[in-house]
């Protein structure tokens, strides 16, 4: 039951992301924005909700899963990104780095160093 309550929390921050861009134009996904209300609510919180970490640890063993969809669909627009090619690779190299080190900090910040130093 609690892997339940803890995708319930994912979807809510979901809508509610969803509900943020649609309401202000955004030019940013739904996901990305109830990803980042979620990242707000934690930090604000300081800790994990164990029903939001029962839901997440499976998530993450099929990650790659998650991702793939949006790495096939570049292959069918690649004649739009012809003259892109610096552009996007800039984005990834930084949204790569941004990412790792933002959930880098995040998870010293939540899990406390004493945690990280014993493991």
């Amino acid at each position: 039951m609690s892997v339940l309550r803890g995708f319930l929390w994912l979807l809510g921050f979901l809508l509610i992301g969803d509900a943020l861009v649609t309401l202000t134009g955004l030019p940013v996904s739904a996901g990305v924005a109830g990803m980042l209300l979620l990242t707000a609510w934690l930090m604000l919180r300081r800790t994990v909700n164990a029903d939001l970490a029962a839901a997440a640890q499976p998530l993450i063993g099929v990650l790659a899963m998650l991702i793939m969809p949006g790495v096939v669909g570049i292959f069918f627009i690649l004649d739009t990104l012809a003259g892109q090619w610096t552009a996007i690779l800039a984005a990834l190299v930084g949204g790569t780095l941004l990412s790792v080190f933002t959930t880098l900090w995040l998870m010293r910040r939540l899990m406390g160093r004493e945690r990280l130093d014993h493991e």
